[in-house]
């Protein structure tokens, strides 16, 4: 979820949920008010009663002045015996309220003596028209909190005679109300709040948290550490970004350690090399100091030697070279556009009288079109063919070699197929001859020692031309590789 949303979802419940919980709690607290009040007598059926408790006292008159209006007009003389009015003031005490019977300006009847002498004097006069129209009226004092319902009425003699009904307005109701309000909005403010922070916390700090995990371990150098799923919003999308990070560094990091050990590899490899033709070298250098190579047939195959071995080390350091041009990516190409059958021929002639001295017969056929033409490095090109020649050579095991050079058409394309009758390569090792320094002979004897580089020199050129090369073989047969380099077209 993103924080946008997750704001105003906390936004919406800091102010929804206290008002929807405050509501609640009014109608359980007032229900539970009302059935209290119920229970000493008071029949209440409107909730303004708890805000407004004059309105209860107001209901206590109403029920009683009923109830006299009744029994004047039944039997009179029952509101002038004392024994029936304080049954009435009994109903009306468990309300804090007491009655108070006026007959002219004397008090006849009260409930409660000593409140009845403090208001007794400032009570309402008796009024006419209030009897003749039967009905009542309220008066509040505010300095006494006394709410004085009366009906006035008059006595079997004639006297004049008025019923009051005093209610203590203490606003118990609406205090309780409050008290009890106020203990709910703390609860439901706490609740809220606790559902806010935990929601958030685990929305956001508990993520982050974790976050804060995952960094620590990549600083300690623990690219393993990986952060659970988490679909959510920004912080999905942080967790994303930190995996990418992660992946990245790791694949760098693998990639420098892999590095390093490839360079550790190909100076260990270069140094057994060199060693060879150079231990050879000063070892007929040395007979030809010491007078060995006596006769001009000796010195001849002495020098031709040093030379050989002076070519194989020549060789070593320009693979050398070339491989530092690859790890860099800084080969230079120098693209030109090129006839395959008068570029290919060149190449067969040069290769050739190398392959007669050495006894390889070399079979070439090219059935391309002689106008076919290709956008390639010649020198660059050149080395692929060399280096897949060499590799050929180093590898023949019969006493008569062969190397076949076929040139294929491909319609687009040209194929280049070099095929020898050597010992052929293991079909566990043919995926993998193209990686650098990979090497199928565990022994590295001097015969068939190398870099283990020349293929990975040749797939890096031949992939830079915009083509692709593999190979097939069987053992004991030989190995033919295969290169495909695209036909340059003229646009129309």
């Amino acid at each position: 979820m993103k924080f946008k949303t997750k704001l105003i979802i906390t936004f919406l419940t800091m102010i929804l949920l206290p008002l929807v919980l405050a509501c609640t709690a009014f109608l359980f607290i007032g229900g539970y008010l009302v059935r209290e009040q119920e229970e000493y007598g008071l029949q209440i059926n409107d909730y303004n009663v708890l805000i407004d408790p004059t309105q209860a006292s107001r209901m206590i008159s109403d029920e009683i002045f009923l109830q006299i209006k009744n029994m004047l007009e039944s039997n009179p003389s029952k509101l002038e015996d004392r024994e029936t009015l304080s049954e009435i003031n009994k109903e009306v005490e468990n309300r804090s309220s007491y009655i108070i019977v006026r007959k002219q300006n004397r008090l006849y009847y009260t409930g409660n003596e000593v409140a009845a002498k403090q208001i007794f004097d400032k009570l309402p006069d008796f009024q006419k028209e209030m009897v003749s129209q039967k009905l009542d009226q309220s008066f509040y004092y505010d300095d006494m909190k006394k709410l004085v319902s009366q009906m006035d009425f008059y006595f079997m003699d004639g006297s004049e005679g008025s019923f009051f009904i005093i209610t203590r307005v203490n606003s118990m109701l609406s205090r309780k109300l409050f008290v009890d309000m106020a203990i709910a909005i703390m609860v439901i403010l706490i609740i809220t709040s606790f559902f806010l922070t935990n929601w958030i916390s685990r929305g956001v700090f508990a993520p982050i948290n974790q976050l804060n995990i995952a960094m620590q371990n990549i600083a300690e150098g623990n690219l393993e550490y990986m952060l659970p799923d988490n679909d959510d919003g920004e912080i999905g999308e942080l967790y994303r970004n930190y995996e990418d990070m992660r992946l990245r560094l790791k694949e760098s990091t693998d990639e420098k350690i892999l590095a390093e050990k490839q360079n550790k590899e190909l100076v260990s490899n270069i140094s057994h090399d060199l060693k060879t033709p150079i231990t050879a070298i000063k070892g007929y250098v040395e007979g030809i100091m010491d007078g060995v190579a006596d006769t001009p047939e000796k010195m001849d195959k002495y020098i031709r030697t040093i030379y050989n071995k002076a070519n194989d080390m020549d060789r070593l350091i320009n693979e050398l070279t070339v491989y530092s041009g690859i790890d860099s990516n800084r080969i230079p190409y120098h693209f030109h556009k090129i006839n395959v059958s008068e570029y290919f021929g060149d190449c067969i002639e040069e290769v050739g009288l190398d392959l007669e001295s050495k006894n390889i017969e070399l079979n070439y056929s090219n059935l391309v079109a002689p106008d076919t033409v290709i956008i390639a490095d010649p020198e660059q090109l050149k080395r692929v063919i060399n280096n897949i020649i060499g590799n050929s050579i180093k590898y023949l095991d019969k006493t008569k070699g062969e190397i076949d050079i076929r040139i294929l058409d491909e319609i687009d394309s040209i194929r280049v197929e070099i095929e020898d009758n050597g010992k052929g390569i293991a079909a566990k090792d043919l995926s993998k001859i193209f990686e650098r320094f990979y090497r199928t002979d565990a022994s590295r004897n001097s015969a068939q020692g190398g870099s283990g580089i020349g293929l990975s020199i040749v797939k890096k050129i031949v992939e830079d031309h915009g083509g692709y090369i593999w190979a097939t073989s069987k053992e004991g047969e030989g190995t033919c590789m295969h290169f495909v380099i695209r036909k340059y077209q003229e646009m129309e």
